[in-house]
């Protein structure tokens, strides 16, 4: 399966049925999810239950499945003795979130960011330098599909190995090509000089590259620089100032809230007579309710995260001189 759709008469991934070799993303809950490789026999396990992928195969992306304590097949999970979880298609998003880190990673808000001030759209050839873990690369090549290019470059051969098999595994190898080279000292390849609409870099010295990323860039292309430093922000902007024109640095701070049941416990009419809160805050019995009774009743309760992702890094973007 492919997570890009690369031929607009393939069905929607709604209607499509998992097979065996294909690559599902386990959804626990929003912090917990991931990424399996369906085969026949094989079996997963965590704390909602044991999973068996045959009971997978043939069915929709989406679906809900029940596991099961040890024994008792789907039956035994849905009289309560397992809990469940949901078979998603991956996508660029999901996969950001399931991946294997071998570098740090870029997220979907900063990712979003890039995507829409590099102004890519079907048909755009992009270079990125590195391609670490290829978080970003996989929205790329989505941004560009199904007949522009992405040519990323990384330094080091073992990462781009591992990059290179996720990426095939994700049947993105028509649209993403892995190149090792060192881009900070030796610039692109020449055979991409002029043809560029976009170019990524995630460099820890992006200015000694943006000479070479000035020659391949097409008139009015643009460029993004990726630093979690503000001094590799600024001298990046100082080897801008030549060539490039609009440049500007954001940030990204993204804060998240929780929403979710909480029960709401009611007072007693004893409780009420004596009790510290506010009438406005207590919950009082009806008249001819049982006034020993304790009730209960649940609301929504929506609050900031307790834990929150902070500084990211800079997004630097500039706009080749016409």
């Amino acid at each position: 399966m492919t997570m890009v759709p690369l031929d607009p008469s393939s069905k929607p991934t709604s209607q499509r049925l998992i097979t065996e070799g294909d690559t599902v993303v386990v959804y626990e809950r929003h912090d917990a999810m991931r990424a399996v490789a369906v085969r026949a026999g094989g079996v997963l396990q965590n704390r909602f239950g044991v999973f068996r992928h045959d009971d997978w195969i043939g069915r929709p992306f989406g679906s809900k499945v029940f596991g099961s304590c040890g024994g008792g097949g789907k039956a035994k999970a849905k009289a309560g003795g397992g809990g469940f979880v949901h078979l998603l298609a991956p996508t660029p998003e999901l996969w950001t979130l399931v991946l294997s880190h071998r570098t740090q990673i870029l997220y979907i808000a900063d990712i979003s960011l890039v995507v829409a001030y590099l102004e890519l759209v079907p048909g755009c050839l992009v270079l990125e330098s590195g391609t670490g873990s290829g978080s970003l690369t996989t929205s790329l090549a989505r941004a560009v599909a199904p007949h522009g290019q992405v040519h990323t470059f990384d330094f080091h051969q073992q990462r781009a190995a591992s990059a290179r098999e996720d990426f095939e595994k994700n049947g993105l190898s028509s649209l993403i090509t892995v190149n090792v080279r060192d881009v900070q000292g030796e610039g692109f390849p020449e055979e991409h000089c002029g043809a560029a609409d976009a170019v990524f870099l995630d460099l820890p010295q992006p200015w000694l590259a943006i000479p070479s990323v000035g020659s391949m860039l097409k008139k009015d292309g643009v460029l993004c620089s990726f630093s979690p430093c503000i001094e590799q922000v600024q001298r990046a902007c100082e080897a801008m100032k030549t060539s490039f024109t609009d440049i500007r640095t954001f940030e990204i701070l993204l804060r998240t809230y929780e929403v979710r049941d909480v029960a709401l416990k009611s007072v007693t009419s004893e409780e009420a007579c004596v009790g510290p809160l506010p009438q406005k805050r207590r919950m009082l019995t009806s008249p001819g309710e049982n006034t020993g009774c304790t009730q209960r009743s649940s609301s929504i309760l929506v609050r900031p995260c307790s834990t929150a992702k902070g500084h990211t890094g800079y997004l630097t973007f500039a706009r080749l001189c016409v």
